[in-house]
């Protein structure tokens, strides 16, 4: 062999080794960065917080009048609370996303539904399931439909699965519903026209249809029927698959965590309880006045008649719009004309001290009543500028005394600093010397100049608030 041939094969070879032992090497560390992150119950007990996705619907996640409801947020919020978790839920429709930021850790729950099929099986652990559902068609009916009898209508519409032959049928990308459509198109031996859709959730598709804008798509038979009693157009009566499960889903390693959820389960779903709140989000007739109404985050995204005049002065005073929504809820549920026995008034709850503080004499107004209070917002948010530089801890703090006074979150601060905490942190800090401000261990210290004060009110007044805010967040623009 000649010495070129000689080396050009010993270059080739080496090149190839390595080349190998790269895409080994690429393979195992791709492998690494898919095996889910360690977090069980004991992890999620020491943290607190208890993580959910939860996708944003009609039924499952919303807010209706300035309150959040939904079937899932029922659960979680009971399950938490039973827990003694704290809730922080995050809104995600995609379900690539979802599964990958519960492998990764930052998800503790996929709080949906969720169908349970061998596929999913093998990424995730379910747990027994909340409900059965089947998947059903969802088309649209025809012109004059309303005069046609049920054969007449029967006729115009598919209810043979084998009638889906060549039809275009357009599905959330990923989900359960694309499957079952491949497995269909087998079964009846004919290609079913399947579209992925990667920007809608499931009910925006059924919008679509109803509309027009699409002729057909498929969804869980309790879902679709809560959309028809919105969209009459709609018919949700045509069957694609059997009965199936669906449920929560967890990391595969965190055995103990799905046991706790399992035993939960267990003791809540055959109760009372568990059925009226079913009843409340699946039952069309209850569902109707509120899928009707503008008040309704899926479909109108009003928080109250006021939301325009919220956030003009909102932005004009620097506040996000959806805070001061939520606070509003808190003090006056958006009634402009609700009076406190301590002789607060309108939808901020503003006290006629504090109207004369910023020389605004008409405050029964919507308008005027808020422009005090946002005055008032910026008035206390000056007041804790230079010592607590953190926006969002100082709101807090800003919250509180909007609620109970700046003299008694001062004495809280006071009471803190003498105690060995830090006046700067309200959680774990000051808050608790705000709420044993009622003890007269506390309200009697030298240190306080403001005596009493109930403080388990402005304590939850914090808590709450910004709990909703964080719906809002979620759910309005």
């Amino acid at each position: 062999m000649k010495r070129e041939n000689y080396v050009f094969l010993c270059l080739l070879f080496l090149v190839t080794t390595l080349l190998v032992s790269c895409k080994v090497k690429v393979k195992q560390d791709t492998e690494e960065m898919m095996l889910p992150v360690k977090r069980d119950f004991a992890e999620i007990r020491q943290s607190g917080v208890l993580k959910v996705v939860i996708d944003y619907n009609s039924t499952n996640y919303f807010v209706y009048r300035g309150k959040p409801m939904g079937f899932q947020y029922e659960l979680l919020n009971k399950l938490a609370k039973d827990l003694d978790l704290e809730l922080q839920l995050i809104v995600s429709n995609n379900l690539k996303e979802t599964f990958d930021g519960l492998l990764s850790g930052k998800y503790d729950l996929v709080a949906k539904n969720l169908t349970v099929t061998k596929k999913r099986n093998e990424i995730v652990n379910f747990t027994q399931p909340l409900t059965l559902t089947r998947q059903v068609l969802v088309q649209r009916k025809p012109e004059g439909y309303e005069k046609m009898s049920a054969e007449e209508l029967n006729k115009k519409l598919i209810r043979n699965q084998l009638e889906l032959a060549n039809k275009p049928v357009v599905v959330q990308k990923n989900t359960a519903y694309y499957t079952r459509l491949l497995h269909l198109s087998d079964e009846i031996g004919e290609p079913i026209d399947i579209k992925e859709d990667t920007i809608y959730g499931v009910e925006r598709l059924m919008a679509l249809v109803a509309s027009g804008e699409i002729d057909y798509t498929v969804g869980d038979e309790h879902v679709a029927q809560v959309n028809q009693s919105y969209f009459p157009n709609l018919d949700v009566n045509t069957p694609v698959s059997f009965e199936q499960k669906l449920s929560w889903a967890v990391r595969k390693n965190s055995p103990d965590w799905e046991n706790v959820l399992n035993k939960w389960i267990d003791e809540n779903h055959n109760t009372t309880w568990f059925a009226v709140v079913y009843n409340k989000y699946f039952k069309a007739q209850r569902a109707q006045p509120r899928m009707d109404s503008d008040y309704h985050s899926f479909n109108g995204g009003k928080l109250s008649a006021y939301d325009l005049l919220v956030k003009k002065m909102s932005h004009k005073y620097s506040w996000d719009w959806r805070l001061i929504a939520a606070l509003i809820f808190q003090e006056s549920r958006f009634k402009p004309d609700a009076e406190s026995w301590a002789g607060a008034y309108g939808l901020m709850q503003v006290m006629p001290e504090t109207a004369d503080r910023f020389d605004i004499a008409d405050f029964q107004t919507p308008k005027a009543n808020l422009l005090v209070g946002l005055k008032m917002l910026n008035w206390l948010d000056e007041q804790f500028t230079n010592e607590i530089t953190d926006r969002e801890v100082r709101l807090k703090f800003v919250l509180a005394a909007y609620n109970v006074g700046l003299g008694h979150v001062k004495d809280a601060q006071r009471l803190a600093r003498k105690y060995g905490k830090n006046p700067k942190l309200w959680d774990g800090n000051v808050d608790e010397f705000l709420l044993n401000k009622s003890s007269s261990k506390y309200y009697k210290d030298p240190v306080v100049k403001w005596g009493y004060c109930r403080g388990e009110e402005p304590y939850n007044y914090v808590i709450e608030i910004l709990n909703r805010y964080q719906h809002y967040q979620n759910l309005i623009n």
